[in-house]
């Protein structure tokens, strides 16, 4: 799985420098596949596969938040305090009107992590897919309040299947639908608040309470992706079932269900997902080639590495894994830095291309060695002093 992630980093940091260094390479490579959401895809199976067997290994909802918080958090402030540093002494630039919206709102909204889904612009345009994987962290956590965590075949299957009839029915939704009703700003405050109470209750002693508590996350997450993503309703869809599918394999490697139902489940995620692309409306053809290619590939290439798991896996890929959080998100970074001083070629430039990688894998190395490992650790020693209920 961390040479999954390492592979997954390195497309996504791809996708996002070839703007700057090889922008004709990209504008011929992007109708036939799109590397931002093969890198994205990989990224989602492998979060399926891990984190809801982390939550039940652990057996506690307390100490699984508390590992969420310091594995992501950290590195995720350090970026983005760097980054608004950067635009403030301007060596780098990005976006600060924020759509008309108040610094605290889009303060608040980047703190609960689902800013893409509360209608608000992204600080890190990364960050993005962190908003669907806390949705994911509230979905698990109320099956796993509910004594419903073994069954995550039938909810990729029923997610999935959800995305395809959605594009059949011609189910469209604006972006960010239910904050242009409501208000963006209301929907935030609503979301923090609903957010911290289904945190505490899924993680409180009382049965009562985590039942009330998971649930809430879930309805929540329910709520969201669908009514207020930036993606259309069947890709928000397709994604929360990707994920699942992801965990119907863990289930089925770890003897916990048959190998038959997630093939079954494989097939029929792989079938909607395309199928879901496919019939979408809008956009190119080309366009929606250019995903489907690259779901495809993505599932194939987590096939491949579910494979070869027992194979000895070159240091290199696993070490990539390791410090793959930071390539995505401090590539971003580092990016918005060249191009605030260097600026973006015309021309393709392979030499600028293997320069940005040569200075940011080192860089990541550090970040993670002095920002993610201490985090992770102050999340272990906190989690040693909690008695799981």
């Amino acid at each position: 799985m961390d040479a999954l992630r390492g592979i997954a980093a390195l497309v996504v940091v791809f996708d996002h420098s070839s703007y700057s260094f090889m922008p004709e390479f990209r504008r011929e490579l992007m109708p036939e596949f799109n590397t931002s959401r093969y890198g994205i895809m990989v990224f989602f199976l492998v979060s399926g596969y891990i984190i809801p067997a982390s939550l039940e290994r652990r057996g506690c909802v307390r100490t699984f938040w508390m590992g969420r918080v310091f594995r992501i958090y950290p590195l995720c402030a350090a970026v983005v305090i760097t980054l608004l540093t950067l635009n403030l002494i301007g060596i780098a630039e990005i976006r600060t009107d924020f759509g008309g919206q108040s610094t605290a709102t889009v303060a608040a909204a980047h703190l609960t992590l689902l800013q893409e889904l509360l209608g608000t612009p992204n600080l890190l345009l990364v960050l993005w897919t962190l908003s669907y994987e806390m949705a994911f962290y509230l979905l698990v956590v109320a099956l796993f309040t509910v004594r419903q965590h073994q069954r995550s075949a039938a909810v990729a299957v029923a997610l999935a299947v959800l995305a395809a009839v959605s594009v059949t029915a011609g189910a469209t939704l604006p972006v960010s639908a239910l904050s242009g009703t409501i208000g963006t700003g209301p929907l935030i405050a609503l979301t923090s608040i609903t957010m911290v109470i289904a945190i505490c209750c899924a993680s409180a002693s009382s049965p009562q309470l985590r039942l009330f508590g998971g649930g809430l996350g879930g309805i929540l997450a329910l709520v969201l992706v669908p009514l207020n993503g930036t993606v259309p309703l069947w890709e928000g869809l397709v994604i929360l079932a990707v994920m699942f599918l992801g965990t119907a394999i863990y289930r089925a490697q770890h003897g916990q269900s048959p190998w038959r139902n997630a093939a079954y489940t494989a097939v029929v995620v792989v079938a909607c997902a395309v199928g879901s692309a496919y019939g979408h409306g809008d956009g190119a053809f080309f366009t929606r080639r250019g995903w489907i290619t690259a779901f495809l590939l993505a599932v194939l290439t987590f096939g491949i590495g579910l494979a070869l798991r027992r194979q000895r896996i070159p240091r290199l890929l696993t070490g990539l894994g390791t410090i793959s959080y930071s390539v995505y998100l401090v590539h971003p970074v580092l990016l918005a830095v060249t191009d605030g001083t260097i600026g973006q070629s015309r021309r393709d430039s392979l030499v600028l291309e293997v320069t940005f990688f040569a200075v940011l894998l080192p860089l990541c190395a550090l970040t993670h060695r002095y920002i993610e490992a201490p985090g992770q650790a102050w999340g272990r020693r906190l989690a040693r002093r909690v008695r799981p209920p």
